[in-house]
């Protein structure tokens, strides 16, 4: 079925559904962005289409979530971000089918919020209700008081989504000698013995709000695999064989949060077994991995300031048993940081977010305003400003896309 068709069942089963008394919601948003490298090119225009059903009788309900992006001289994109069934009983909910599940106490940062996968075709720069995909899986949520012992069982694992490679947002290493890719182990087979499985246990008291977690899953980001390619008896590789492939981790961890006279203050880690890191051999090629275990946690803490609310973050990534042959840093430091502001009865709201990361003196800063027009109707206009050496051999995260600083405006009407 075309999209074209696609979208005009969908839109017709609305109207049928509606009749049903299912309530329906949404929005709909155009966004445009700019680049301002001086060629201003366009970073992203789109339209959007995101819709919302719900319907609940007794002790059942139901979720929906389609949506549809539309690029101008491209095929639309319609997909299902969530879909799912909600039983009920005295002490237990169960929800079956394709969700999003949202774990952990940080913000713009995934360190136990790794039940559902990513989709990165824009970095880190959609909404997080977006870059958050919907992951197929069975959820039991026991609850006893103020605490709740929730399990996840998926049954099929889900990579993350990463751009493609003709984006501006595709990371490809960069290496002196030509690459080979080879697909063959990137798929993990759908077995029950390749399913997925985490729990939480949480609670909340007058003191503190805080999650235990633990789980076994895929590295939703897979490993490159690099086997040089010899020609003949020259002793340097000709090329080299780019295999990616996802490996099994296993992790433990929690956070917390408590109030103490108006401030709030947060904690979240994790440690991960078996994360599989690239490593240089005795030429200098990073054809060796090692596997590692390592523990990625943050503390925060927020504040208001007058009528200004403000966040801060300190996140690290520290490596165990680390050696000097490994690429990546033995301690990665990022901060974030948050001001938000809000004028005119609070229909202007000013925002300053950004990510530093201390290792390669890089960030990305996002300073945003949104006008609340009308009911349900408002505007943003914003900027993405990446800093860093993109030209460096070792540019950091953000840095890597010092070349891609833009400008955008997203008008949404949700209704």
């Amino acid at each position: 079925m075309s999209i074209t068709r696609r979208l005009t069942f969908l839109l017709l089963a609305s109207v049928v559904i509606m009749g049903q008394g299912i309530d329906i919601n949404g929005y709909v948003r155009n966004y445009l962005g700019v680049l301002t490298d001086g060629n201003y090119d366009y970073a992203i225009n789109q339209n959007t289409l995101d819709l919302r059903f719900n319907h609940t009788a007794g002790n059942v309900a139901f979720y929906a979530n389609p949506y549809l992006y539309q690029y101008p001289q491209q095929e639309m994109e319609l997909g299902l971000r969530e879909t799912y069934m909600d039983i009920y009983f005295d002490n237990m909910d169960l929800r079956i089918g394709k969700q999003q599940i949202i774990w952990g106490k940080a913000d713009g940062v995934f360190i136990t919020d790794i039940v559902s996968p990513k989709d990165l075709n824009e970095f880190l720069l959609r909404d997080f209700d977006e870059i958050r995909m919907g992951v197929t899986s069975l959820k039991a949520d026991y609850y006893r008081g103020e605490q709740t012992l929730e399990l996840v069982w998926i049954p099929t694992f889900t990579p993350t989504i990463m751009p493609d490679a003709s984006s501006i947002w595709s990371r490809v290493p960069s290496f002196t000698l030509p690459v080979v890719i080879d697909d063959s182990r990137i798929e993990v087979p759908a077995r029950l013995k390749n399913s997925e499985g985490f729990i939480k246990y949480s609670g909340m008291s007058s003191l503190l709000d805080f999650e235990v977690m633990a789980g076994i899953m895929w590295d939703d980001d897979p490993t490159l695999h690099i086997t040089p390619i010899m020609e003949g008896e020259d002793p340097l590789p000709a090329a080299l064989q780019l295999t990616p492939e996802h490996h099994r981790l296993t992790l433990a961890g929690g956070s917390f949060s408590s109030e103490w006279n108006g401030i709030i203050f947060r904690a979240e880690g994790a440690y991960y077994q078996g994360k599989k890191f690239m490593a240089n051999n005795n030429t200098g090629l990073p054809t060796d991995l090692l596997e590692k275990d390592y523990l990625h946690y943050l503390i925060g803490t927020d504040l208001s300031v007058g009528s200004t609310w403000l966040s801060f973050q300190f996140i690290q990534r520290a490596i165990f048993n680390y050696k000097d042959v490994i690429v990546d840093d033995r301690l990665d430091n990022t901060v974030t940081f948050l001001a938000n502001r809000t004028y005119l009865k609070d229909t202007l709201t000013l925002q300053l977010f950004g990510y530093v990361g201390l290792n390669h003196q890089d960030a990305l800063i996002r300073p945003s305003l949104t006008y609340d027009f009308a009911d349900g109707f408002e505007i943003l206009a914003g900027a993405n400003i990446f800093t860093g050496d993109a030209d460096s051999s070792d540019p950091g995260l953000f840095g890597y896309y010092a070349d891609n600083d833009m400008v955008y405006v997203k008008v949404k009407y949700s209704f």
